[in-house]
């Protein structure tokens, strides 16, 4: 094989709401967590145990704005993106966060209105959900079809 492979997939749910920052020229980012579990019983103990990581995940543009506007503590998502690690400073010390970047995102549950209307600019990236479907949400690499 002569290329390399960046990807992490996660189906969890959102750890806190999704905190929103905009730039000048109408761009957004959202940060939020996700919780995967993983559950085993113990051979000697007979104990079942559940392990839970927490994801930092990443969502730009217009994806980032739907996330805003849908999700809420608690919901389940499925997630395919890159994994990034990223270097910060705070207060002279240097920190070190690794992050998920959402490439491609499905809502697996909500608790908004599923009922919503979904104007006709928004209804190629955003579907109007109904009770029984899930929510389909399109790549943020979409944003700059020209088409």
């Amino acid at each position: 094989m002569a290329g390399t492979v960046n990807k992490a997939i996660l189906i969890g749910h959102l750890g806190d709401e999704v905190k929103m920052h905009y730039f000048e020229g109408g761009n957004a980012i959202g940060r939020f967590p996700i919780a995967t579990n993983e559950t085993y019983t113990n051979r000697q103990t007979g104990e079942k145990i559940t392990n839970t990581e927490w994801h930092n995940i990443v969502v730009r543009n217009k994806l980032a704005e739907i996330c805003e506007k849908y999700l809420t503590k608690g919901d389940k998502v499925y997630i395919e993106g890159r994994i990034k690690n990223r270097q910060y400073e705070v207060d002279g010390q240097k920190r070190y966060t690794t992050e998920i970047q959402v490439q491609d995102m499905t809502f697996l549950s909500t608790k908004k209105d599923p009922n919503a209307m979904v104007s006709p600019q928004q209804s190629q990236t955003q579907p109007q959900a109904n009770n029984n479907e899930n929510i389909k949400v399109a790549s943020s690499e979409d944003d700059d079809l020209p088409f």
